[in-house]
């Protein structure tokens, strides 16, 4: 197939949401409180379809099963990526997530979860957790268990365009106020240390996973700083801001016109203004909020515009 795959957004209600997907990105959402679209996925709890050409209607799930050409033949079980835009209306709970190794022993799934973020937007003075002061893993539960959360949490302050490497066994929030983009291994296990003791609609706390969280856990906690590396391709502003196992990430600045060809089956989400895009014979036309993949199968591609766009791929072994 000689075009891009372009989805249908899957959005998700949640305690802490808020209603930016839909008044900054155009999203028909649920309700006031939508926290997450999943703009490319796979994944069981929330697949999304193809909205144009022959796989129109078709799941990404359906095509990692059976079309894996359109994914360079890459192998495993589950689509390996996951991208998502959040709206941290208010904070997210204090969590940490699995390597490979636990997920698979303790939740029978093929991922564990290490992502990324790229600040989207926030309000004045809006910070994120990112790592704990404890030393040891018997002194993180000794604070867990006092609930000396202000000790234990590292909170600091973020900035629009900040990028931050979360691997698996981070401890880690996103604050209130903040929009990102994430991109993250195909997983949706959390463990929370911590969920301020807010209740839902009907009154209820939502679970905490104390144990689990403390053995998955970085003990001491290290700070993540990935080498990055910028270049110019004719109109397009290249950043590459991480290449790590699973994943290596981009931003894309578009100002003007420029030509590609395809080496990798691509993952795109445009997070600001508009343009097209151009594969053989066709042109789609793309705004902020429009996710999509170019297949392994098409040969070369044409982007023009003025937008930002934010994209990943796997990383090659």
């Amino acid at each position: 197939m000689n075009d891009i795959l372009l989805f249908e957004p899957v959005l998700k209600e949640k305690i802490w949401g808020g209603s930016k997907l839909a008044d900054d990105f155009g999203y028909s959402t649920p309700s006031s409180r939508t926290g997450e679209c999943w703009g490319i996925s796979g994944h069981e709890n929330g697949t999304n379809r193809v909205i144009n050409g022959p796989y129109e209607g078709k799941t990404i799930r359906e095509l990692w099963n059976g079309h894996r050409e359109l994914f360079n033949n890459e192998p495993g079980d589950e689509f390996p990526l996951l991208v998502k835009i959040i709206d941290a209306q208010d904070d997210l709970s204090v969590q940490v997530h699995p390597d490979d190794t636990y997920a698979k022993k303790h939740e029978g799934y093929a991922f564990g979860k290490t992502e990324c973020w790229y600040i989207l937007d926030h309000e004045p003075d809006a910070r994120l957790i990112l790592g704990h002061n404890a030393e040891t893993r018997e002194e993180l539960a000794d604070m867990v268990d006092k609930g000396q959360w202000n000790d234990l949490f590292r909170e600091i302050p973020v900035n629009k365009g900040d990028f931050y490497y979360v691997p698996s066994g981070t401890v880690h929030a996103i604050g209130s106020g903040i929009v990102i983009l994430e991109i993250q291994q195909s997983s949706d296990i959390t463990y929370r240390f911590y969920d301020y003791d807010r209740t839902d609609d009907a009154g209820n706390t939502r679970d905490l996973h104390i144990e689990d969280s403390i053995a998955c856990s970085m003990v001491p906690h290290e700070d993540a700083k990935p080498a990055q590396h910028t270049w110019t391709e004719a109109g397009l502003s290249i950043t590459r801001l991480i290449e790590e196992n699973y994943f290596t990430v981009y931003h894309w600045t578009l100002n003007g016109a420029v030509s590609r060809d395809v080496n990798e089956y691509t993952l795109a989400s445009v997070v600001d203004g508009e343009g097209e895009i151009t594969i053989g014979t066709n042109t789609h036309q793309l705004r902020k909020g429009a996710h999509f993949i170019i297949p392994a199968t098409a040969e070369r591609y044409e982007l023009r515009g003025s937008m930002t766009l934010m994209a990943s791929h796997t990383t090659n072994p």
